[in-house]
Protein backbone atom coordinates (compact mmCIF):
# COMPACT_ATOMS: atom_id res chain seq x y z
CA UNK A 1 0.00 0.00 0.00
CA UNK A 2 1.18 3.18 -1.12
CA UNK A 3 1.57 5.76 1.36
CA UNK A 4 -0.61 8.41 -0.80
CA UNK A 5 -2.99 5.57 0.15
CA UNK A 6 -2.23 4.95 3.57
CA UNK A 7 -3.07 8.67 3.82
CA UNK A 8 -6.18 9.12 2.24
CA UNK A 9 -7.49 5.74 4.16
CA UNK A 10 -6.47 7.90 7.20
CA UNK A 11 -8.27 10.56 6.23
CA UNK A 12 -11.50 8.78 5.28
CA UNK A 13 -11.09 7.11 8.52
CA UNK A 14 -11.33 10.60 10.70
CA UNK A 15 -13.82 12.22 8.44
CA UNK A 16 -16.16 9.04 9.28
CA UNK A 17 -15.12 10.06 13.57
CA UNK A 18 -15.90 13.52 12.79
CA UNK A 19 -19.11 13.00 11.16
CA UNK A 20 -20.29 10.19 14.42
CA UNK A 21 -18.88 12.62 16.88
CA UNK A 22 -21.95 13.88 19.28
CA UNK A 23 -23.16 17.75 18.77
CA UNK A 24 -22.08 19.77 21.68
CA UNK A 25 -24.65 22.06 23.24
CA UNK A 26 -24.10 25.79 22.55
CA UNK A 27 -27.42 27.11 24.59
CA UNK A 28 -26.65 28.64 27.77
CA UNK A 29 -29.37 26.63 29.59
CA UNK A 30 -28.56 23.10 27.74
CA UNK A 31 -25.19 23.13 28.86
CA UNK A 32 -26.07 23.82 32.43
CA UNK A 33 -28.42 21.08 32.32
CA UNK A 34 -25.73 18.97 30.76
CA UNK A 35 -23.42 19.85 33.44
CA UNK A 36 -25.63 19.27 36.40
CA UNK A 37 -26.53 15.40 35.22
CA UNK A 38 -22.93 14.95 34.55
CA UNK A 39 -22.31 16.11 38.12
CA UNK A 40 -25.20 13.33 38.89
CA UNK A 41 -23.47 10.73 37.11
CA UNK A 42 -20.05 11.43 38.81
CA UNK A 43 -21.72 11.08 41.77
CA UNK A 44 -23.80 8.04 41.42
CA UNK A 45 -20.54 6.48 39.72
CA UNK A 46 -18.39 7.09 42.67
CA UNK A 47 -20.79 5.86 45.09
CA UNK A 48 -21.73 2.74 42.75
CA UNK A 49 -17.61 1.94 42.52
CA UNK A 50 -17.68 2.57 46.33
CA UNK A 51 -20.63 -0.67 46.40
CA UNK A 52 -18.54 -2.43 44.21
CA UNK A 53 -15.49 -2.66 45.55
CA UNK A 54 -13.82 -0.67 42.61
CA UNK A 55 -12.49 1.86 45.01
CA UNK A 56 -12.32 2.16 48.87
CA UNK A 57 -15.30 3.49 50.97
CA UNK A 58 -14.60 6.44 51.74
CA UNK A 59 -17.53 8.17 54.11
CA UNK A 60 -16.82 11.43 53.71
CA UNK A 61 -16.48 11.48 49.66
CA UNK A 62 -19.98 9.81 49.61
CA UNK A 63 -21.47 12.12 51.85
CA UNK A 64 -19.65 15.18 49.02
CA UNK A 65 -21.65 13.29 46.55
CA UNK A 66 -24.83 12.77 48.56
CA UNK A 67 -24.87 16.17 49.03
CA UNK A 68 -24.04 17.05 45.30
CA UNK A 69 -26.96 14.83 44.37
CA UNK A 70 -29.67 16.14 46.88
CA UNK A 71 -28.60 20.13 45.42
CA UNK A 72 -28.88 18.65 41.95
CA UNK A 73 -32.43 17.67 42.60
CA UNK A 74 -33.45 20.69 43.71
CA UNK A 75 -32.03 22.60 41.00
CA UNK A 76 -34.02 20.73 38.70
CA UNK A 77 -36.59 23.01 38.28
CA UNK A 78 -34.85 25.87 37.48
CA UNK A 79 -32.34 24.46 35.21
CA UNK A 80 -35.41 23.29 33.37
CA UNK A 81 -37.50 26.74 33.12
CA UNK A 82 -36.70 27.71 29.84
CA UNK A 83 -37.81 25.45 27.03
CA UNK A 84 -34.44 24.90 24.69
CA UNK A 85 -34.16 24.20 21.25
CA UNK A 86 -30.35 23.34 21.30
CA UNK A 87 -29.82 19.98 18.95
CA UNK A 88 -27.92 18.78 21.63
CA UNK A 89 -30.23 18.51 24.58
CA UNK A 90 -31.76 14.97 25.31
CA UNK A 91 -34.88 16.54 27.27
CA UNK A 92 -38.51 15.50 25.45
CA UNK A 93 -40.47 18.57 24.65
CA UNK A 94 -42.94 16.80 26.82
CA UNK A 95 -41.45 18.27 30.30
CA UNK A 96 -42.50 21.74 29.39
CA UNK A 97 -46.24 20.58 28.87
CA UNK A 98 -45.89 18.35 32.04
CA UNK A 99 -43.92 20.48 34.25
CA UNK A 100 -45.67 19.07 37.45
CA UNK A 101 -44.80 15.68 36.71
CA UNK A 102 -41.17 16.17 35.63
CA UNK A 103 -41.18 18.24 38.44
CA UNK A 104 -42.13 15.52 40.86
CA UNK A 105 -39.61 13.06 39.11
CA UNK A 106 -36.88 15.74 40.53
CA UNK A 107 -38.80 15.39 43.70
CA UNK A 108 -38.48 11.31 43.79
CA UNK A 109 -34.85 11.50 42.56
CA UNK A 110 -34.05 13.98 45.71
CA UNK A 111 -35.70 12.07 48.03
CA UNK A 112 -34.07 8.91 47.30
CA UNK A 113 -30.60 11.27 47.34
CA UNK A 114 -31.65 12.53 50.94
CA UNK A 115 -32.45 8.97 52.21
CA UNK A 116 -29.00 7.08 51.35
CA UNK A 117 -26.88 6.40 54.59
CA UNK A 118 -23.44 7.14 53.30
CA UNK A 119 -21.90 6.61 56.93
CA UNK A 120 -21.13 2.48 55.74
CA UNK A 121 -20.78 0.68 52.84
CA UNK A 122 -24.02 -1.13 53.58
CA UNK A 123 -25.36 1.93 53.51
CA UNK A 124 -24.67 2.91 50.01
CA UNK A 125 -25.06 -0.41 48.54
CA UNK A 126 -28.64 -0.16 50.18
CA UNK A 127 -29.62 2.88 48.85
CA UNK A 128 -28.50 2.93 45.33
CA UNK A 129 -31.12 1.10 44.35
CA UNK A 130 -33.83 3.70 44.95
CA UNK A 131 -31.48 6.36 43.03
CA UNK A 132 -31.11 4.39 40.09
CA UNK A 133 -34.63 3.60 40.37
CA UNK A 134 -35.64 7.38 40.34
CA UNK A 135 -33.42 8.60 37.66
CA UNK A 136 -34.11 5.04 35.02
CA UNK A 137 -38.16 6.27 35.69
CA UNK A 138 -37.46 10.03 34.99
CA UNK A 139 -35.26 9.14 31.89
CA UNK A 140 -37.91 6.86 30.12
CA UNK A 141 -40.31 9.24 30.77
CA UNK A 142 -38.38 12.62 29.71
CA UNK A 143 -35.19 11.88 28.19
CA UNK A 144 -34.63 11.43 24.56
CA UNK A 145 -32.91 8.79 22.65
CA UNK A 146 -28.94 8.74 22.61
Amino acid sequence: MTSKTKTLILGLIMAGGVAFAQVKATDPDVIARQTLMDGNGAAIGLLAKMAKGEVAFDAAAAATAKATLVANAAAVPAKWKVNATDPASKSKAEIWTKMDDFTAYAGKFGTAAAAIDVSSLDGVKAGLGAIGGACKDCHTEYKASS
